[in-house]
């Protein structure tokens, strides 16, 4: 039998024997072990009603149907921007990354078999030159023209990256051919990436804002982040000046679209593109959080607080928003709001706890979920642990979209299934905010469960630092706050 290596590309032969040589106790320490809690929320069977295997150019591979409509649930097909698909590189690469996580917390075999296959889908849609199309239709065939199709290296690509760079590293030690074809695409990607790079340190200016030039699509901050996610994964245990030289430089540009800090508007968010911040898919906490600590790049890891301590503590205590645009607040938009929002937020804080210790990000990160069972405007749970269904989304103050298709179901079993590996942010999945209070300056909310369990949430006035208060200190301030007629 041959050595896998002898099929592989001189550049991807480097990469191979790096892997073998410098990763071996990185990949051991990332095997599969037991999970945390034999009680666990996640239910992965509404996932399994939404796939299912086709046959794509001779291979066979796995799908997920984009939509399920309420109320009985039957695959439906995207339509939104003209004739789309039945199914996409966007969530098959997402149920992958959560399969593998599965995989690697669980030890089920079929996880891996599952990832396998929807990871087989993702390589059939990529084009020659390391691009990805988005959309398979029902006859089979790929969408290669739509709108939300055509080969790009934009969203879709980047949670392509991010799912090929997790599945190298996942199945090295399982099956190492087929990590190998999933490292020679990410190869053929990365090339593409890193033409960004000519522009690298080039920031144009608009309404005041700086805008780097070199993240994916100019200005993506957002979607550059999910595809670090990707970079990370194949760059853990390797060693790649090359690779770690463009995520530095991914990184540098994240930090470029961040603003204000933890005292002083917009409270350290980072811009999702030019001067527009939106909470979907902003996964810049976790991508440099995992970034500082692998490359032991402090400014990376304080630029991840600066946005956790800043502008999510705020955002737990004065409720979710949408989106908003620097350049004309008076367009901040509430709703609608989906579990796409939460993931990013909630394993950004549970990276954050990794690469810094701080207790107090397992809390934050737990209410941050809990908006999954009904920590939200309406008070109404969106995920069901019996079905394994998420609901597609929060409309309005009283409106629920019960739909249940195939980014809300995978965002929302990705989310419980990681915050659930830290017990201390998992007891916080069924707190409710019950009030808010304080002042602008320093507002603060107080959230209980049902058993009577008290957490607060405050932001301190002279240091605009957060402050996580649970138990008797928490029933204390509890006592003695008052609600301020400013807040709601």
């Amino acid at each position: 039998m041959h050595h896998p290596a002898a099929f592989v590309k001189p550049r991807l032969r480097r990469a191979f024997l790096s892997f073998l040589v410098i990763g071996l106790a990185a990949l051991v320490a990332c095997r599969p072990v037991e999970p945390r809690s034999a009680q666990s929320l996640v239910n992965d069977a509404h996932l399994r009603h939404l796939l299912e295997e086709i046959d794509l150019h001779g291979e066979r591979v796995a799908i997920l149907h984009v939509y399920a409509r309420y109320p009985d649930y039957v695959w439906s097909d995207a339509k939104e921007s003209g004739p789309e698909g039945i199914a996409c590189v966007d969530d098959a690469a997402r149920a992958a990354v959560f399969s593998m996580r599965q995989y690697e917390f669980q030890g089920n075999k079929e996880h891996l078999a599952r990832a396998r296959a929807l990871l087989s889908f993702v390589l059939q849609m990529q084009s020659d030159d390391g691009l990805f199309f988005n959309f398979v239709l029902a006859d089979r065939t790929i969408n290669t023209s739509g709108r939300t199709s055509y080969a790009s290296l934009g969203w879709w690509a980047c949670r392509a990256v991010w799912a090929l760079g997790v599945g190298v590293r996942i199945f090295w030690n399982e099956d190492s051919l087929f990590a190998v074809r999933l490292a020679e695409a990410l190869d053929k990607t990365i090339a593409r990436v890193e033409t960004l790079s000519v522009r690298y340190g080039m920031i144009a200016e608009r309404a005041g804002y700086r805008i780097p030039q070199w993240l994916v699509s100019g200005s993506a901050s957002d979607a550059s982040s999910e595809m670090m996610l990707g970079l990370l994964a194949y760059a853990r245990g390797r060693a790649d000046p090359g690779l770690q030289d463009l995520i530095r430089k991914i990184a540098a540009g994240m930090m470029v679209m961040q603003d204000g800090d933890r005292k002083s508007y917009p409270y350290g968010l980072h811009r999702s593109w030019e001067t527009v911040w939106h909470m979907w898919g902003n996964a810049q906490t976790q991508a440099l959080a995992e970034a500082g600590k692998m490359l032991a790049d402090s400014s990376m890891i304080a630029s991840a607080e600066r946005e956790a301590r800043g502008w999510y503590a705020r955002l737990l205590v004065d409720g979710f928003l949408k989106e908003l645009d620097l350049a004309a607040p008076q367009g901040r938009k509430e709703f609608e709001q989906i579990a796409y929002c939460v993931r990013p937020m909630a394993v950004g804080l549970l990276r954050l706890h990794d690469a810094t210790g701080k207790a107090e990000y397992l809390p934050m990160a737990g209410l941050a979920a809990a908006w999954l069972f009904g920590n939200n405007v309406p008070s109404q749970p969106m995920y069901d642990p019996g079905t394994g269904r998420c609901f597609d989304g929060i409309n309005d103050s009283t409106n629920v979209n019960k739909n249940s298709g195939a980014e809300s179901t995978i965002e929302a079993l990705l989310t419980i299934l990681e915050v659930e590996q830290y017990p201390e942010a998992a007891k916080f999945l069924h707190y409710r905010k019950m009030r808010k209070g304080g002042t602008l300056e320093s507002p603060y909310a107080v959230f209980r469960d049902d058993a009577g369990n008290v957490a607060v949430l405050e932001i301190d006035q002279a240091s605009g630092e957060p402050n996580v208060l649970i138990g008797e200190s928490a029933r204390q301030f509890v006592d003695t706050a008052s609600v301020s007629p400013g807040m709601k």
